[in-house]
């Protein structure tokens, strides 16, 4: 028992010694680690720095930089090995590296394929930080476009965090990719107001608005023959092309076609409809021994016609919400 004691204790001081003669050689590779990640921040800084200013070379000074970071960070990590393990060889490191990267690659393959579609994303910029965008049923203003993944404010306040693979395979609306953007909107007048003067009025109420372009200009057009009204479809441009701005010019766009037009007499009808009530049980409504609209086919007895004030006072009652016995009462005692 005392033996195993004793050499147990052999090794245990024999580590500490070595771990002692390692001491400085571990010291100085965390030295040596620490100054190139140093070094890998401010390279990845001053690469921002660079392309700060350049709108088109933002996203790829993003790359660059964190590119540049980690190709530093992964020498200084291959120097301090070296210095705590002397007789570790850069081709050992490699082979290590390129066994355990195809192991990582298959258990992490998400996250790596996020990573890939984050540096395409990047470097492609079909959009770029500050662009409002619409993908699937998220919509508002790009935060941050990370290698993993994109964040972005809505409206409303709230963040979204949606990974990269998602949005380079998926379709993604760019509301803010260009300098102009085109609103419109459908405004029913009667069918008895004149569509001319109509157009006319819209057109002056467009032109009064100073948040709307002239240049492309607004247009009105006709769109649809309703049940109830002419549709005339309004179309104008506003810059910038921001959801503000494009809610702001909707609200005074709106606000002054709705007065040109109450001023002038145009009319802007409620949806309406007509019911036609039709009573197959007429004596004289056609031949009761062939199949009707709302009659069987047979020979039976004629019923004797309903008066319109039943059929009335059966739907009041139906709106009243009264019992079906009701409605054969109100039948039997109604006159016409």
């Amino acid at each position: 028992m005392n033996a195993e004691i004793n050499a147990l204790w052999d090794k245990v001081q024999k580590m500490i010694q070595d771990f002692i003669i390692l001491l400085p050689n571990i010291v100085l590779a965390l030295i040596v680690f620490a100054v190139f990640v140093f070094v890998g921040g401010q390279i990845k800084q001053l690469v921002k720095r660079l392309t700060r200013n350049r709108r088109h070379a933002r996203n790829l000074g993003m790359v660059l930089g964190r590119l540049a970071q980690g190709a530093t960070v992964l020498v200084g990590l291959f120097i301090s090995l070296s210095i705590v393990i002397p007789s570790l060889r850069a081709g050992d490191l490699v082979q290590l590296l390129g066994i355990s990267g195809v192991a990582i690659g298959f258990a992490f393959r998400d996250i790596l394929q996020n990573f890939l579609a984050g540096i395409l994303i990047l470097l492609t910029e079909p959009f770029k930080i500050d662009d409002q965008i619409i993908f699937k049923d998220f919509e508002g203003t790009v935060e941050n476009i990370q290698t993993r993944a994109t964040s972005i404010r809505t409206y409303d306040g709230r963040r979204i965090v949606i990974p990269n693979s998602e949005l380079f395979t998926n379709s993604v609306t760019v509301n803010t990719a260009f300098d102009n953007r085109r609103l419109e909107y459908d405004i029913g007048i009667g069918y008895n107001d004149d569509i001319d003067r109509a157009k006319q009025l819209m057109l002056e109420a467009l032109h009064s608005v100073n948040v709307v372009l002239k240049d492309p200009a607004p247009d009105v057009l006709v769109m649809e023959l309703d049940e109830s009204t002419v549709n005339i479809r309004v179309r104008w441009w506003v810059n910038p092309p921001r959801r503000a701005d494009a809610l702001d010019s909707r609200d005074k766009v709106l606000s002054a076609i709705k007065k040109k037009l109450v001023e002038n007499g145009i009319d802007l009808p409620y949806p309406t409809r007509q019911i036609l009530f039709h009573d197959q049980t007429e004596e004289t409504d056609g031949d009761r021994s062939r199949q009707r609209e709302g009659w069987p086919a047979g020979k039976g007895e004629v019923p004797k016609p309903r008066s319109i004030s039943g059929s009335l006072k059966q739907l009041i009652l139906m709106q009243n919400g009264h019992h079906k016995g009701d409605f054969h009462k109100a039948n039997q005692s109604a006159e016409f």
